[in-house]
This record gives C-alpha cells, sequence and structure tokens, in this order.
C-alpha cells in the first residue's frame, strides 16, 4: 500500500544510468587480455554479479595474489568503464519519474558507490542533476559500500522516512540497515531469482515508484 515517504534515495548504476552492457565489456575485455572465460550474456552478468566487488572479480577467475584489485584491477576497469561512459543512457522513465516527485514536492537524493566526482560528472552529462537535493558518492574508485553514507544521512536527517530504490541486493541490505522501504528494479545488475531472495517489493519499470508513493 502507498506510504507517506518523506524522501526518495535512489541509486544510480543499474537504476538510472542503463550502464549494463558498458560494464560486462569491461571487464570482459580485462578478461580476454588474461585468457580467462568472458561472460557470456547479459543473463549471465546477472545471475553472477554480486557484492562486495572483489569476490565476483575472484568469482570471474582474476588472480588476485598477483594483481592487487585497488592498484590493479579496479583502475583498470574503471579507465574501460569511462572510455565508453557516454554510450550509456538513462532507464526508461527515469526523467518522467524525477520530474512527478519533483512537482509532488518529494526531495530526491542520490546515493551512490561511485565515486563521486565521477558522478557529478555523469549526472551532469544526462542533465539531471539539478533534480537531487543531495549527491551522494565516495571519495575513491572501489565501489566497496556506500552503506556509511546512507548511515550519515538518516543521522543528519533523523525524522526522514524514505524509500530507496535499487536493482542490487545491496541496496537491499541498505535500506534494511537505516530502516528503509525498498524497490528493487529488475533491469539492473542482478537477476530477479537473486532479487526476489531480499524478500523486497519488485518493479520492472521505474514509473511504478509513483505507485508506492502516498
Amino acid at each position: 500500500m502507498p506510504k507517506q515517504y518523506t524522501h526518495v534515495i535512489w541509486d544510480f548504476n543499474g537504476t538510472i544510468l542503463d550502464d549494463i552492457d558498458l560494464g560486462i565489456d569491461s571487464v570482459n575485455h580485462m578478461l580476454q587480455k588474461r585468457g580467462l572465460p568472458t561472460i557470456e550474456s547479459v543473463a549471465h552478468y546477472r545471475r553472477i554479479m554480486r557484492f562486495p566487488i572483489i569476490d565476483y572479480y575472484r568469482d570471474l577467475g582474476f588472480d588476485l595474489e598477483n594483481e592487487d584489485y585497488y592498484s590493479v584491477l579496479a583502475p583498470e576497469w574503471v579507465a574501460l568503464y569511462m572510455a565508453g561512459e557516454e554510450s550509456c543512457g538513462m532507464m526508461a522513465g527515469v526523467v518522467e519519474t524525477l520530474q512527478a516527485l519533483r512537482e509532488r514536492g518529494i526531495p530526491q537524493i542520490m546515493l551512490s558507490a561511485s565515486n563521486r566526482d565521477q558522478l557529478l560528472y555523469q549526472l551532469g552529462r544526462l542533465g539531471i542533476e539539478d533534480y537531487f537535493d543531495e549527491i551522494l558518492g565516495l571519495d575513491n574508485i572501489f565501489a566497496k559500500s556506500k552503506t556509511k553514507l546512507a548511515e550519515d544521512f538518516m543521522q543528519r536527517n533523523p525524522e526522514a522516512v524514505p524509500l530507496c530504490i535499487g536493482d542490487t541486493d545491496h541496496d537491499a541490505a541498505l535500506a534494511k540497515l537505516i530502516g528503509a522501504d525498498v524497490l528493487l528494479y529488475t533491469g539492473g545488475h542482478q537477476d530477479l531469482e537473486r532479487l526476489s531472495a531480499c524478500g523486497c517489493p519488485i518493479i520492472d519499470q521505474i514509473p511504478q515508484i509513483l505507485e508506492w508513493m502516498a
């Protein structure tokens, strides 16, 4: 049933930004370079992608003993990703939903495990940065966790009743930690089976968010 939420907290990659193909292409380039099996399809990717990202890299066969994730693999992936970033558009219905929430007077927060400078650049390129009352990202490129950012937001806004929007089980865990509801979007980086295991409401289209807002 609709609930009176005070804020919407958005994830970025895979929720607002449609970067699934680019993410696969970037890691496949790295795998091919090392003679490792590549990700065969979007369905394959969504089935195996998990957090923390370092464990996903280990699952793919990267030799983390000889190639450090933090100093070698993560910077290599980010360079490949950013080289192709301008090819990525937004998920269907994002702008309409952002606008509808703005018209309802609901503050919108961008909360991402991306580097904040990179995030600001991408939001600016898409022309949607002004929809967000706060833009919260990490100070590094390692995509470890955005949990601390969420906890800090709630400490600054103790009366907030936020609805989180994301596409992964990490978003579900984050919402649970801060006592928030969450909607999980099936068009992002993880498959329906993994999302369903979270026990949270699931949406197939971004504008369905509006149905959950009182």
